[in-house]
């Protein structure tokens, strides 16, 4: 059997009661942080936590060469560790799909995301989210703008009323994390520097922190450790504005409910 495994948000505590078993039952675990990573702990931590070993994969070991992964669980029970809910990455879905390909067994459990989160944290109501972007480093793209794919689908969700979860960008591998400051400039050079945006910044912590304003003033704002994303919000209702102000410190002036 193959279990994906999802461990949260934060840190080794993040995980589910079932997904603290499934792993404690498993016979081989192995884990891929180079789509996030829970910034609020280590890989030696979360061995001790559970109290197995830990397999830690690369890239390639995941997407180019699961075979390993595939053969293990055709006999034996082996566990995939990631960040946040398990199947939110293709390329897990692709290696959930490989596998029942050759009849082994999946399961799946999931840990909270990052766009749960987001909602809950800033009190924008879910179903009024619009497509997510993510918004790279400049050099990893080959520019020195913001890719207008990710303006596009902003102002598509403005346009119709709804907020926009902007991942940032991971280099996981390079221990680089783009902060909700920088992201706020970026976009603060294709978007009217006046946008509302709202940063979430260490959700899953004991202490996250949410701060709402105008993208030039979020330029000039120093949010900490990682890891951080930015909504820019669409149209808001009385009670999302209310919730701006409340839970976000959002100057009163810059939200106006739409109903």
């Amino acid at each position: 059997m193959l279990t994906f495994v999802g461990l949260g948000l934060y840190d080794e505590r993040s995980v589910t009661i079932a997904g603290r078993e499934a792993i404690a039952a498993a016979d081989r675990v192995v884990a891929e942080f180079y789509t996030s990573k829970l910034v609020g702990t280590t890989i030696e931590t979360l061995e001790s936590y559970h109290d197995t070993e830990i397999e830690r994969l690369d890239r390639q070991a995941v997407e180019r060469g699961p075979e390993s992964i595939l053969q293990a669980a055709a006999t034996s029970d082996v566990a995939f560790l990631t960040a946040g809910d398990t199947m939110i990455s293709t390329t897990h879905v692709d290696l959930r799909l490989r596998a029942t390909a050759r009849s082994i067994q999946t399961r799946v459990i999931h840990g909270t995301t990052a766009q749960a989160a987001a909602s809950s944290l800033t009190g924008l109501q879910n179903y009024r989210f619009g497509k997510a972007t993510t918004l790279p480093f400049p050099y990893a793209h080959g520019g020195d703008d913001v890719p207008q794919s990710v303006t596009e689908t902003i102002t598509a969700n403005q346009d119709r009323g709804l907020h926009t979860l902007v991942f940032l960008d991971i280099k996981a591998d390079r221990e680089e994390y783009m902060r909700a400051s920088t992201a706020s400039e970026l976009l603060a050079t294709v978007l009217d520097d006046e946008t509302v945006a709202v940063a979430v910044c260490r959700a899953g912590s004991p202490e996250p922190t949410v701060a709402a304003d105008r993208l030039g003033a979020l330029a000039d704002r120093s949010f900490g450790e990682p890891l951080h994303l930015l909504v820019v919000p669409g149209s808001l209702h009385h009670m999302e504005a209310d919730a701006l102000t409340t839970l976000a410190a959002c100057p009163a002036e810059l939200v106006e409910p739409s109903h």
